[in-house]
């Protein structure tokens, strides 16, 4: 069955499930697993410029035989370059990896820096027709009230973790309430609490004849989450897109809310000082 997509709150559609590139660096591994994702029938393919793999997409991308039209590419501004006057030398940049005329999504990957700034560039370049929406990752509820209180445009995505061990369902209504997307990074919670086994996911699995990644992935489509998940298992990434010919009933999705340990165990965007490593990391002269 096809993959579903949802409407942007500019009119845009993007699927509901994507293929992501996150901790891929080698460049021909990231080719290929691209080019076996977009040949099993992903049409969404999100990178970022701080991966250090948009070369590699691009390759992909222009190798596939998919019309660019067909394709949805998402990258990302990294920290270092979250300013009005960084954001659209970085974009030229990241376009230029990638091999495309425009983008799809761009999103401000994470909440540092001056990123109001850099959201009026990316206004510009919306308007301009160089990216069809514009984003946000890893914007809290609080920072994300404050910034769609304050800009022009309202963000149409937020790039946030989001799996059954970290359910964020107020960061969901907040983002409901402003009409922004939540995107799902992380919806297999990097392997973390046993997911590929988990005995509740197990169970509602068995009765669909599904794995319990595939549940967990369903389950989190199903509250209007959009999903990336990624391997480079060309087995794993059909198995991954596999989870559209069945549902969850209200109970199972009741039983999966039980999971939510209400915390992240893969990252503290509140720490000082992981705030100050991705100030430091550089990726760019």
């Amino acid at each position: 069955m096809a993959v579903e997509n949802v409407k942007l709150n500019n009119g845009v559609m993007m699927p509901l499930e994507g293929f992501g590139v996150f901790q891929i660096p080698d460049l021909a591994e990231c080719e290929r697993v691209t080019i076996e994702a977009i040949r099993q029938g992903y049409r969404l393919i999100d990178t970022a410029a701080a991966y250090q793999n948009e070369e590699a997409v691009g390759a992909a991308i222009a190798k596939s035989g998919v019309p660019r039209e067909e394709l949805f590419i998402t990258t990302k501004l990294w920290v270092q370059d979250i300013s009005y006057e960084a954001a659209g030398t970085a974009f030229e940049r990241s376009l230029q990896k990638l091999g495309l005329d425009y983008l799809d999504l761009y999103l401000i990957h994470q909440p540092m820096g001056d990123f109001f700034g850099a959201w009026r560039r990316l206004e510009e370049l919306h308007r301009a027709g160089k990216i069809r929406a514009i984003g946000v990752s890893n914007f809290y509820p609080a920072v994300l009230a404050n910034f769609c209180e304050t800009v022009e445009i309202k963000p149409m995505v937020n790039q946030v973790e989001l799996h059954p061990f970290f359910q964020q369902e107020a960061a969901l209504a907040t983002m409901k309430e402003y009409g922004v997307v939540p995107q799902a990074w992380g919806p297999l919670a990097e392997g973390k609490h046993g997911i590929f086994t988990h005995p509740v996911l197990t169970k509602i699995g068995e009765k669909y004849g599904k794995t319990a990644a595939q549940v967990a992935l369903r389950w989190n489509t199903q509250r209007g989450v959009s999903i990336l998940p990624k391997s480079v298992r060309a087995e794993r990434i059909a198995v991954n897109l596999d989870i559209w010919d069945f549902a969850l009933n209200e109970a199972e999705m009741a039983e999966i809310a039980k999971l939510d340990l209400g915390h992240s165990e893969i990252v503290n965007h509140d720490d000082p000082a992981f705030v100050k490593w991705l100030h430091e990391r550089r990726i760019h002269d």
